[in-house]
């Protein structure tokens, strides 16, 4: 069980721990980006919002339903990245725009092709925590609502004896 401030907090920190995902991922430590550990940092607010509200409130929470499918969007994502170039007749992994043209700017961001492969990998990082965690919550809970179950209706749930005569 968890009380009331711990809901306050876990609500509260939800914005500004996807605001800091999304700084990692764009700037990283250096300069180019890091969407592994931006998946993980954004996976553990959404992750806290199921150990302070419990699993019924964690799986109503539209990031945890479309959790499955960021794995999938994301290695899309990053093996047309890895790909993609090999269709032009150019090496895996070669960036866009090539080495020494001029990169399109938003701000400070660059629009290039490693922003899109961390993006992916952040998809799958994401994606791979936050479903994770949420299987295992829904699994606990399945056994700890049989197991109430069972206690409630012992005769019920009773290992029955094939063969013996009475």
């Amino acid at each position: 069980m968890t009380t009331v401030m711990t809901r306050i907090v876990a609500r509260i920190l939800l914005l500004p721990t996807f605001l800091i995902a999304l700084a990692v991922m764009i700037k990283g430590y250096a300069d180019i980006g890091d969407g592994f550990s931006a998946g993980v940092i954004a996976s553990l607010g959404v992750i806290l919002q199921g150990v302070a509200f419990g699993p019924d409130e964690f799986d109503r929470l539209p990031l945890v339903r479309f959790a499955p499918l960021a794995p999938l969007v994301g290695v899309a994502l990053a093996l047309g990245v890895a790909f993609g170039p090999v269709l032009a007749g150019k090496p895996i992994l070669s960036h866009w725009p090539p080495p020494g043209e001029e990169v399109v700017h938003f701000g400070t961001l660059e629009l290039f092709t490693p922003l899109l492969f961390d993006i992916g990998v952040f998809l799958i990082v994401f994606g791979f925590c936050v479903g994770s965690v949420g299987a295992i919550a829904r699994a606990i809970e399945r056994v700890e609502r049989e197991r109430l179950v069972a206690e409630m209706n012992p005769d019920l749930h009773a290992p029955s004896v094939k063969g013996t005569r009475t």
